[in-house]
């Protein structure tokens, strides 16, 4: 009998990305790999503005790519997730999740009510009256209507998983440095932070690969296709047309701010620690020159981050994992929590 396997869905803003995995005997196993493309406006930010677009693009993947499994583990990406850590009291997983919503009221930004709660602790806390470790909230209408889009194409959703934590989990480097992993996305950029591992900040940002077409397309006066283009094209590399490049490093500026705020919540307080590398990756990602201009401003290695360090590729994956290699790390490390 075939080991059972589970698909890794990352559903974006431009596109859907599965990835199935089974296990061999030393580390998961990829068996197939997808993705296919959203209409423009089906998904803005992890919320789903068109749910019979995302479940017809569904049934077309599962279709086409012959997935063995209809089990899901559905990755959630939305600018209003709170990721914060915390202690709470020390009791029973199942007694301590009942008991979060009463826990947390005082210090969520959204009402309670309308956020899905979870906790993952960062300790053993052995008798200790309380455990430290992370919240996560998140907004219960967006996650909720993404699981019914899932559902109608016939799948089963195994679990709800933080986007966040499956790029941690797919591209970390378990060492004494560090770590930043950031994934630009069309619309949102997610940035993880973690020592060996344990995770230091999690943020999700309100700006992507889309913000930087925008901005070009206004400042060149150019519609969003060509700005698109020259985007791909140029860059930020030096080249014949620095007036061009120099209007692309201007839209690129405020994303490279918001990194650099990010990392600098570490430096302040008691904690004083510094972030000294990062890993890259994402459809933003791929912009040339953003490897070297992220080095220049924020002092530190950058390199892109490899998705499939934790697993085995089966020969019959490999030109389709290949096919969106840069964005597949959320789809991975989703297999890797249900594992």
């Amino acid at each position: 009998m075939a080991a059972p396997t589970i698909v890794g869905l990352d559903i974006g803003s431009t596109s859907i990305r599965a990835v199935e995995t089974g296990r061999e005997k030393d580390r998961p196993l990829v068996v197939n790999a997808a993705h296919v493309p959203l209409p423009p406006g089906a998904v803005s930010g992890g919320v789903i503005a068109d749910p019979h677009a995302v479940t017809t693009a569904l049934t077309q993947l599962w279709s086409a790519a012959k997935f063995r499994s209809r089990r899901v583990v559905l990755g959630v990406t939305h600018h209003q997730v709170v990721v914060r850590e915390m202690s709470v009291a020390n009791v029973p997983a199942r007694e301590r999740q009942k008991s979060l919503p009463f826990q947390v009221r005082d210090v969520l930004p959204l009402p309670v009510e309308r956020a899905l709660l979870d906790f993952w602790p960062l300790e053993d806390p052995g008798q200790n009256r309380t455990v430290r470790g992370l919240l996560i909230a998140a907004p219960k209408e967006a996650v909720l209507g993404m699981v019914k889009a899932v559902e109608k194409a016939g799948l089963h959703v195994e679990r709800v998983d933080l986007a966040s934590f499956a790029l941690l989990r797919a591209a970390s480097r378990l060492d004494t440095q560090v770590e930043a992993l950031v994934d630009i996305g069309y619309r949102t950029t997610s940035v993880v932070v973690h020592a060996d591992g344990e995770p230091l900040i999690v943020r999700t940002i309100p700006r992507g690969g889309h913000d930087i077409t925008d901005a070009i397309a206004k400042q060149l006066d150019v519609d969003l296709d060509e700005a698109e283009a020259l985007k791909c094209e140029l860059g930020l590399r030096p080249g014949p047309n620095q007036a061009v490049t120099m209007v692309i490093k201007e839209a690129v500026r405020p994303l490279i701010s918001e990194i650099r705020s990010s990392f600098a919540y570490l430096t302040a307080g008691d904690r004083q620690t510094r972030v000294t590398r990062l890993a890259i990756c994402g459809g933003g990602a791929l912009l040339p020159g953003l490897d070297e201009a992220l080095a220049d401003d924020l002092q530190i290695e950058v390199t892109p981050a490899d998705a499939t360090v934790r697993v085995h590729t089966a020969a019959a994956s490999h030109g389709s994992l290949d096919a969106f290699r840069p964005t597949a790390a959320v789809s991975i490390g989703l297999t890797l929590g249900a594992a």
